[in-house]
């Protein structure tokens, strides 16, 4: 059977939009891939790449700036990466950027994300390997998540232990549960304290009030309080009272000694106050003085007049009136 022209036509029309189709999607793979763009190469090593693989994005804050061009693990603990990342944005990573495997959404393939660093720092070259971080994968979040379940577990039953010890009445909480007598003592301990401190902060607000009352330019107290030199000598004062107080105290002492003894009929004073005779004889006898003197100065008088010592007392009486002069 002849091909016509028609058939012809179609078959090289078919051909060619599957060769354009198949080269744009080339070129846009490629494109993805930066097969075709202006990179640079730089690595990153890790302890565990959480199922990345080749031609996994790579993301700088979060803007896809390349792909995973190779994984090679050197050791069992360290596994190389090697990323391939757009020329443009050489200039924006810095040598303290930070390289950390995620993934891209909940059940997205795996990214690396770039993340710019703190401090100020030079900017990254081809061919440097960047700071990595290890983020905790899911088998160890599950390791910690069944320790935390087992160290809930023990928790739950120590506090069963104590909520049933309590129940029952045991221990310091249990008695404040279930003794009544002893939670009323204890409330009754907790008035008393209230009452304490009301009573200490009243008697702080009086100390204030009588502080604020001194008056520090006039009164004592404050020359007390501000002076030491006159607080030491109220010192010395309050020392000396005490002094004088004891000897006032053997003097009265001594006093009452007396007293007892001129009660008791001892001594010259209960004599002179209970012998009748002796004081009248005294009275008798101070009569007799006075009588005594009376008729002394009547005989000086009649000296004074006699011819034979009247000069004798008129010399007295010039040098008097000298002496009276001299002192005018």
């Amino acid at each position: 059977m002849k091909t016509s022209n028609t058939q012809k036509f179609n078959l090289g029309l078919f051909v060619v939009i599957t060769t354009i189709i198949l080269v744009f999607a080339l070129y846009f793979i490629g494109k993805k891939q930066n097969l075709f763009g202006n990179t640079f190469r730089i690595s990153a090593v890790f302890n565990n790449v959480n199922g990345l693989i080749l031609g996994n994005n790579v993301r700088f804050s979060g803007i896809n700036v390349g792909t995973v061009k190779n994984i090679v693990m050197i050791n069992d603990s360290t596994i190389c990466v090697d990323m391939v990342i757009e020329n443009k944005i050489l200039k924006h990573i810095k040598k303290n950027a930070i390289a950390a495997i995620g993934s891209d959404g909940l059940v997205g393939s795996m990214v690396i994300n770039i993340v710019p660093g703190k401090e100020i720092s030079e900017t990254l070259k081809p061919g440097d390997t960047i700071q990595s971080y290890n983020k905790t994968s899911t088998t160890d979040m599950l390791e910690t998540l069944n320790t935390t379940n087992d160290n809930a577990a023990k928790l739950t039953s120590d506090l069963l232990k104590i909520t049933t010890a309590i129940k029952e009445g045991k221990g310091t909480i249990g008695m404040l549960i279930e003794d009544a007598e002893m939670a009323s003592d204890v409330k009754q301990t907790v008035i008393n304290l209230k009452t304490a401190s009301a009573n200490a902060s009243a008697t702080v607000r009086e100390l204030k009030h009588i502080i604020d009352a001194i008056n520090y330019d006039k009164s004592m107290a404050a020359v007390v309080l501000s002076d030491p030199a006159s607080a030491k000598q109220l010192k010395s004062i309050i020392t000396n009272l005490e002094k004088s107080s004891e000897n006032i105290d053997s003097v009265i002492t001594n006093l009452n000694s007396v007293v007892l003894d001129v009660k008791n009929g001892k001594g010259t004073v209960n004599y002179m106050i209970k012998d009748t005779i002796l004081v009248d004889n005294i009275d008798e006898t101070m009569k007799n003085i006075k009588e005594g003197s009376v008729r002394l100065n009547e005989n000086l008088e009649a000296l004074k007049h006699n011819f034979l010592f009247r000069g004798y007392f008129r010399k007295l009486e010039k040098q008097k009136l000298k002496e009276a002069e001299k002192k005018n």
